[in-house]
């Protein structure tokens, strides 16, 4: 994931019977509020017009000319509303500009004392206006928590935040390319997905044939060094039992040769037959390899769920952590809003915030054995909130779907072995109802801590996928 500082173009509006004064310290405000929180802008300079803000169609044209000089670098666009603003101004500026990006409306507050004519700011009237011109022109944007309020408002700081993020994944999951790294594992019909639906918005799946990655791995040196650096790096992600000691240089060179290609091959993301080629023809399991790399903010899902993946990195994209894929496992005794979700696992070792032992497969080792299945990742998930998501492509109705909720991780026990995650999620017999009438597969990511109204903005107003958001 790129971890660049990000950049907004930014709009400060205002409009000749209003006092302009407003518009100028707003200016002023508005750009130290956002270099303080850390973010880049893009701003027509004072000098270029009258009064250093954009007021009419003249203004928005050169405020149009310099955000598509800066079109690689800006993600989102500020617009401000000190006063009522002019409307064309804002909307002809991003409509001539080009840009397909995120777009956030503030407008201020005035004050019940400060309403004559020198002094009224009627922004709240103005943003009717502006967001009436942004549906004429089918400009998707983002309103505030409150229609009107205070540029140093602990509100207008909270919804920066929250643009922040539906900017990364807006960002993220257009011109994605994700690997999808062996095939699709017979027993999981339930992974299948439509490449061209994806496609459609911007999202290519490069694949290659396991055969290839392990030919690879066979081909580097036991002793070359860039093995021996990972091998240490796998002894230091987690504890590893003696026995396992002798595996850890094969699943180092397996781990390189995906890295390899994947860099070769410019992918984002990936998606991995994680069995049984690579027990049967080359020796250990793909789980460490893939948690290290969702480590990085890289996920990678098993059985090559490239539609869980995409999901995954949706919600890293949102809380800028770690996520993981897991099954919606089992029931939770006779608590009907608890469920077990569970993994061999690839989950990132940060996802835990506990210890990790690296082992062997549970279920497929007693099959294939534990000598060609090691590098399972296992613990248990510590308590905390989390957010889940699932995005699916749906061929018999053209689209794509998800769906999306919060809910919290449990200290409960549970004596199974893997990654085990124990959930509490509110009506959760709704939401099972919902998926299996909707046809969602059973695998689901989830990412600690709250985000879902990020990615309910994201994806359901700027992508346009459908979405069901579970209360």
């Amino acid at each position: 994931m790129n971890q660049k500082k990000q950049t907004f173009g930014v709009i400060i509006a205002t409009r000749n019977i209003f006092n302009a004064q407003l518009a100028v310290d707003a200016r002023k405000k508005v750009l130290e509020k956002l270099d303080k929180m850390g973010f880049g802008t893009v701003i027509l300079p004072e000098s270029e017009t009258p009064t250093g803000n954009i007021e009419g169609y003249a203004d928005a044209v050169k405020c149009a000319d310099l955000f598509k000089k800066n079109s690689d670098i800006i993600e989102g666009i500020v617009v401000v509303l000190p006063n009522f603003g002019d409307e064309l101004g804002v909307v002809n500026s991003i409509k001539l500009s080009g840009l397909k990006v995120p777009v956030l409306v503030q407008a201020c507050d005035d004050e019940n004392d400060k309403v004559d004519v020198k002094s009224r700011r009627d922004a709240f009237c103005g943003k009717l206006s502006v967001c009436n011109n942004f549906y004429q022109y089918d400009v998707k944007f983002t309103d505030t928590i409150y229609h009107t309020y205070s540029i140093d408002s602990a509100e207008f700081t909270k919804d920066l935040v929250k643009f922040a993020g539906i900017c990364r994944v807006v960002k993220g999951l257009s011109n994605l390319r994700v690997g999808a790294i062996g095939t699709r594992p017979i027993g999981f019909q339930t992974m299948r997905f439509s490449e061209k639906l994806l496609q459609k918005f911007g999202i290519t799946v490069v694949p290659v044939d396991m055969s290839e990655i392990i030919a690879a791995a066979n081909k580097i040196d036991e002793n070359d060094p860039a093995v021996v650096e990972k091998v240490k790096a796998i002894q230091a992600y987690g504890s590893c039992a003696i026995t396992a000691q002798k595996k850890i240089a094969k699943q180092a060179r397996f781990g390189l040769a995906v890295e390899n290609w994947i860099n070769e091959n410019d992918i984002d993301i990936s998606a991995l037959q994680c069995w049984e080629s690579i027990e049967k023809n080359y020796g250990c399991a793909a789980c460490v390899t893939m948690s290290m790399m969702g480590e990085k903010l890289m996920p990678s899902a098993c059985e090559v769920d490239v539609a869980g993946t995409i999901s995954m990195y949706a919600l890293a994209l949102a809380a800028q952590t770690p996520s993981a894929i897991l099954d919606w496992n089992n029931n939770f005794a006779e608590d009907r809003n608890k469920v077990v979700c569970t993994h061999c696992s690839n989950y990132p070792k940060s996802f835990f915030q506990n210890d990790i032992e690296i082992g062997s497969l549970d279920v497929l080792g007693t099959v294939l054995g534990s000598e060609d299945t090691f590098g399972a990742v296992k613990g248990k998930v510590a308590a905390g909130d989390m957010t889940y998501f699932r995005i699916s492509t749906d061929d018999n109705k053209g689209l794509i779907k998800t769906y999306l909720g919060e809910g919290t991780m449990t200290d409960d026990p549970y004596g199974m072995d893997g990654g085990i995650a124990v959930c509490d999620i509110p009506n959760l017999q709704n939401l099972m109802k919902y998926m299996c009438k909707n046809g969602f597969e059973h695998h689901v990511a989830m990412v600690r801590g709250h985000v879902s109204e990020i990615l309910e903005e994201a994806i359901g107003n700027y992508l346009g996928w459908d979405i069901y958001k579970h209360e």
